[in-house]
């Protein structure tokens, strides 16, 4: 389906290496009636890249000649970080960017509160070393800040979810 292409080739504007496809937001593309309808599920809700995305969609399918575009936001079931591609996985390592490990498993129940830090083996995209973490809040809200004891680079690290 040519709309579903033109869709999956738009890039995130929070990390730009990853198209909404590869980041695994872009949920579904439907072309009926000379309508096209795009479903996305942010990496979370609260998102501040959301609207940027939809006006992306819109513009570059409206580029291929669809003038009639909606875009709507899916929330269930939610975005997880394993929905990530390998293509995605392999450009954000390319990148300096520490792509996430496996979701914490979910049990379907409440979600337990802990004050206590997750404990992670993030390894450094350079050198592969086990890095430690500088803060828990990065430039977006989706990632963190960790540093590499081996090459002493920073670097950020997609999280979990």
């Amino acid at each position: 389906m040519r709309a579903y292409d033109v869709a999956a080739a738009v890039v995130d504007p929070e990390l730009p290496m990853l198209t909404l496809a590869d980041l695994g937001v872009l949920r579904s593309v439907e072309e009926r009636e000379g309508r096209v309808d795009v479903a996305i599920t942010p990496t979370y809700s609260g998102c501040p890249a959301l609207s940027a995305m939809r006006d992306d969609l819109v513009r570059r399918l409206g580029e291929e000649g669809y003038d009639d575009v909606r875009v709507r936001v899916e929330l269930d079931p939610p975005w997880s970080s394993d929905l990530i591609t390998d293509r995605g996985r392999t450009a954000l390592a390319e990148h300096g960017i520490s792509p996430p490990g496996p979701a914490p498993a979910s049990s379907g129940g409440p979600v337990p509160l802990t004050l206590e830090p997750t404990r992670l083996d993030v390894r450094c995209p350079r050198c592969g070393a086990v890095a430690e973490r500088t803060s828990e809040f990065g430039p977006t809200p989706c990632t963190s800040l960790f540093r590499c004891p081996e090459c002493r680079e920073p670097f950020e690290h997609v999280k979990e979810l």
